[in-house]
């Protein structure tokens, strides 16, 4: 293929004796390097998608080859434009790869920091003007090419919080879909259309809006920040286990997403994140790390992201997960899916008796489908029951149901003592709160973005940045008196105290205490189903029915002039 490539290149450039060797051979080299290239790159598809340890070598080799095609073609540019014919789409397309191959990195790492190379990377195709000639080109896969670049650029934005550049993204993208359709009658207008209503839809999620002095929109990230976590203070005895591994599940119908995240899979990544940094005064190169330089800091739980598994799928990256589990580390699940309720009465109360959240059932063939549909006493089967976690509660184990059936999940049993807590979500909000499930869930709000959806629960769309940044300190301050109630607690369950020596898992206990208490104290959450649950149970007085605490959010209320909302005396209710 690459004599073939040589023979046409050349042949253009007049005859191929007139050629210089050394010309000659940068071509060979050139195409070399990029049939190489071509080859590693496809193969990575066929990489196991789970499991840590089979894809790194097979990565640190593609991220070779491209290092060099990129810096071959930087160094012999002017030959290769008289002798190759080499086009800047082509470029692009170099420069586009490298920045998948980054981007790809973050997804099997959770490394945020490959996050701003890919980004780099991609920002340079549209600096360069890489692709600008590939419309006078009647080549209408060159210009799909060019689309999806855009959304790939696209994504990693949103996943780095560049909302400005998002929307001058959208707004190229949208001039290039109409110009694409108008020139050539494909049948992809469609689904090119659809890509654009979903990332509008998506950067719109945000149920508040914090506003500079000159009303542009301040983008505030979620991530965990060296002031985010509560500190531990001494005399707080807390276990030793680390968050290793997080399974982040999206199955709800209707939510917004893009690509293959929805909204609150989106939310919930980024509260297991920490800020990016900048790779360059970090490392040189992706798995080229020497094991001798120590990281500054701890990494990132490692994440698999599910959009809407069967239950083969999720059942497989489970099991991954749960074997690589390093020890004195914890696993993570994230369940933010439909809930399944059982279908026929049950005398028992067992883990398969109270249904549980919805698996995808478009790709799981199972020959018991039509069966089951005519016998009630079969248990639902494209459902993740509570018993389906069992087994992997022989380690710790975390879990957060966001879910209309999240209390399938209370009637869980620990049977074999290792740490095991669930954080589950009200199974309804009230009907006079604004219906925003298709923009994300509220339980997950409060998770990522506790006083944005603290915000929203108070009836405010926007905020001046100067308050936003005023009811923050404010938060963290609740967040350090939640830490203190936790850890001084005389019967609160051990478990809680041992997930609770770790910065994430610590953020998003303190964020569950705080959510809960709200909801308990907001004058239309006035049902048992609007207010989140955990197991094992927290003890009410000494944690989300606080007084001190309780106090403390009338205090945030009033900051914000929004004290009517809440029950000034909650504590003669009960």
């Amino acid at each position: 293929r690459t004599e073939l490539a040589l023979k046409e290149t050349m042949s253009s450039g007049g005859a191929e004796d007139d050629i210089p060797q050394a010309e000659r051979k940068t071509v060979t080299d050139f195409c070399y390097l990029l049939d190489k290239s071509k080859q590693l790159f496809n193969g990575l598809r066929d990489l196991p998608q789970y499991g840590q340890k089979q894809w790194q070598s097979y990565f640190g080799r593609t991220f070779d080859v491209y290092t060099k095609l990129w810096k071959f073609q930087q160094q012999h540019r002017q030959v290769l434009d008289n002798r190759y014919g080499l086009k800047r789409w082509q470029i692009g397309e170099i420069a586009s790869k490298i920045g998948q191959l980054y981007y790809h990195y973050y997804l099997r790492t959770s490394e945020t920091s490959y996050l701003n190379e890919a980004f780099s990377f991609y920002s340079a195709i549209r600096q360069r003007s890489y692709y600008s000639q590939v419309n006078k080109e009647d080549r209408p896969e060159l210009v799909v090419k060019k689309l999806r670049y855009y959304a790939r650029f696209i994504v990693v934005c949103l996943l780095l919080n560049k909302m400005d550049v998002v929307k001058d993204l959208v707004k190229e993208l949208s001039d290039e879909i109409e110009d694409y359709t108008h020139r050539f009658n494909t049948e992809d207008q469609v689904e090119w259309n659809l890509v654009l209503q979903e990332v509008a839809a998506f950067i719109e999620a945000d149920p508040v809006m914090v506003l500079n002095d000159d009303n542009t929109i301040v983008i505030t990230s979620n991530r965990l920040s060296e002031t985010g976590a509560p500190l531990l203070e001494q005399g707080m005895i807390v276990g030793q286990l680390a968050l290793a591994d997080a399974l982040i599940i999206g199955n709800c119908n209707n939510q917004v997403k893009f690509s293959e995240l929805t909204i609150d899979m989106f939310r919930m990544l980024q509260a297991l994140e920490r800020e990016p940094m900048n790779l360059a005064s970090q490392m040189n190169k992706p798995g080229m790390q020497e094991s001798t330089e120590k990281p500054a800091r701890r990494e990132n739980p490692h994440k698999y992201l599910l959009y809407k598994p069967t239950f083969s799928q999720l059942y497989t990256f489970l099991a991954a997960s749960f074997k690589e589990l390093p020890a004195n580390s914890v696993l993570l699940i994230y369940l933010s899916a439909t809930g399944v309720f059982p279908s026929g009465r049950s005398d028992s109360e067992g883990p398969y008796d109270f249904g549980g959240v919805l698996t995808n059932s478009n790709r799981d063939i199972i020959n018991g489908d039509a069966i089951h549909k005519r016998n009630q006493s079969y248990k639902e089967m494209h459902c993740l029951h509570p018993g389906d976690l069992y087994p992997f509660t022989r380690k710790p184990l975390f879990i957060i149901v966001d879910s209309s059936n999240s209390v399938a999940y209370k009637n869980f049993t620990n049977l074999f003592g290792q740490p095991l807590v669930c954080l589950l979500s009200p199974t309804a909000y009230p009907k006079a709160l604004q219906d925003q499930s298709q923009r994300g869930s509220l339980f997950t709000l409060f998770l990522n973005n506790p006083l944005m959806a603290f915000l929203f629960v108070s009836g405010l769309s926007s905020m001046r940045r100067g308050l936003w940044e005023k009811c923050q300190d404010y938060l963290r301050k609740i967040n350090r008196d939640i830490a203190q109630l936790l850890t001084h607690s005389r019967s609160i369950d051990q478990s809680f105290l041992q997930f609770f020596g770790d910065e994430f898992l610590r953020l998003l206990l303190t964020r569950f205490i705080f959510c809960s208490a709200t909801m308990r104290m907001h004058k239309i959450f006035r049902e048992t189903r609007n207010y989140p649950e955990s197991y094992p149970q927290l003890p009410r007085d000494e944690t989300v029915e606080n007084p001190h605490l309780q106090k403390h959010i009338l205090e945030l209320a009033s900051i914000l002039d929004v004290r009517n909302v809440f029950l000034e005396n909650t504590l003669d209710d009960y």
